[in-house]
């Protein structure tokens, strides 16, 4: 075996996936420079084909997954809504999406539970629970909503119709 084979086989270098991101890069930047080279082989004039819509679970950004117990029939159930622009199979997708962007503020948490020392009416809002998880405004959302005590029905209900109605009529 000649020696520069056995030094390469002997040689202690980084760990394989300490090179993981520059082989992601790599890649990246083949797929980038096979682009341009198509768009130069194109013909004067030619529109590149655009690429195909984002996916469901390819989407980013304003995401919240809801579930609804105790709130009735038509209310119950999972539903997912995305913002900007809104979609999902919650049953007021646009609305539900104004509602909690009126209701966010810069520095405050929209999804924030009352705070502990808060003064609250002892009424009973019924059983109904709503827990959201996902993403809203760039952070992290993991909240659970009830309905018992003035304050609670208060959060719950300020975020209408993102989250069921539950007043007398409904």
């Amino acid at each position: 075996m000649s020696p520069l084979l056995s030094r390469r086989a002997t040689r202690s270098g980084p760990p394989r996936r300490a090179l993981a991101p520059l082989a992601a890069s790599l890649t990246s930047l083949t797929s980038l420079t096979s682009l341009l080279c198509g768009l130069a082989a194109a013909p004067a004039g030619a529109v590149p084909a655009m690429p195909s819509p984002p996916l469901p679970e390819d989407r980013v950004g304003d995401h919240l997954t809801l579930v609804v117990q105790g709130a009735g029939t038509g209310r119950d159930g999972v539903r997912e809504l995305f913002c900007h622009p809104a979609a999902g199979d919650h049953p007021e997708p646009a609305e539900a999406c104004r509602v909690l962007d009126e209701n966010t503020h810069w520095g405050r948490d929209t999804f924030a539970p009352v705070p502990p020392d808060s003064i609250c009416t002892m009424i009973d809002g019924g059983p109904a629970t709503a827990h959201v998880t996902g993403y809203w405004a760039g952070r992290p959302v993991d909240a659970t909503f009830r309905r018992g005590g003035g304050c609670e029905i208060a959060r719950w209900d300020r975020l209408v119709p993102f989250l069921p109605d539950m007043g007398p009529d409904a």
